[in-house]
């Protein structure tokens, strides 16, 4: 709002002429003066009303724009940990030709949702080469899942692990998450203790860094190509932007 405002106050100067002393100096202006120039400003507003929405909408694709530009330098300078994650969370071919990067939350209802899709989307193209990023931001059954799921790499079966996970129907609870550990054939007891391992922790650290870094503000959140795709979308649309990244 300060920007919006702040963008008012400009608007309000043009139209008032105010000297440039004054408009560069508020400290200048004395305490009659400031009161005038805010009902001026009010009364600007009252009979211009539409400004208010002309400021947001610039204020917004300002934001918009600042928020591209960001993700791209970011994509560029941290491409190495955005496609090739340390941790080898990969599904499809490893050597595919277009990389699909989803932020993930074993609770969230929308990455779910998309599951049987992009399950769908691995076995039809055998190029793709999806990067699956631990994201857990919904409670702490989720940072559970993530570190169960980080964990079950020492015993090789992270895939089937995860897999079941997100084809779990329902809120994971610890008690759940051990079921499904126990169902894949993790044994569970070694799993706990894998689970403590302090990498476990810097990796998961490292991936909401990257996640602030890239703004990413919820889960899924889909990058091909460095095309970021709001949301849960449709595999049509997945596919669309797959076959854009191979031109």
């Amino acid at each position: 709002m300060r920007t919006a405002f702040a963008l008012l106050i400009l608007a309000v100067s043009a139209q008032l002429a105010l000297q440039p002393a004054a408009a560069a100096d508020a400290s200048a202006l004395s305490a009659a003066q400031k009161e005038e120039i805010k009902k001026l400003v009010h009364d600007y507003i009252i009979d211009n009303p539409g400004i208010i929405t002309e400021a947001m909408t610039a204020l917004e694709a300002k934001n918009e724009k600042d928020k591209a530009e960001k993700r791209v330098s970011v994509s560029t300078s941290r491409r190495q940990e955005l496609m090739n994650p340390s941790e080898g969370t990969i599904l499809g071919n490893p050597k595919g030709d277009v990389t699909v990067v989803e932020f993930f939350d074993y609770n969230c209802g929308y990455c779910k949702g998309m599951f049987p899709s992009m399950v769908e989307l691995l076995k039809e193209d055998p190029k793709m080469r999806l990067v699956m990023k631990e994201y857990p931001i919904l409670g702490p059954s989720s940072l559970t899942a993530s570190r169960a799921a980080l964990a079950a790499r020492k015993q090789g079966k992270w895939q089937e692990f995860h897999m079941a996970l997100m084809g779990y129907k329902g809120q994971l609870s610890d008690s759940v998450i051990m079921v499904i550990a126990q169902n894949v054939g993790l044994d569970t007891k070694k799993l706990q203790e894998d689970m403590k391992d302090p990498a476990i922790s810097d990796i998961l650290v490292k991936n909401h860094s990257l996640a602030d870094a890239l703004a990413v503000d919820g889960t899924p959140q889909l990058i091909v190509d460095g095309n970021f795709l709001p949301g849960a979308v449709p595999k049509e649309e997945l596919v669309a932007a797959i076959a854009k990244a191979r031109k």
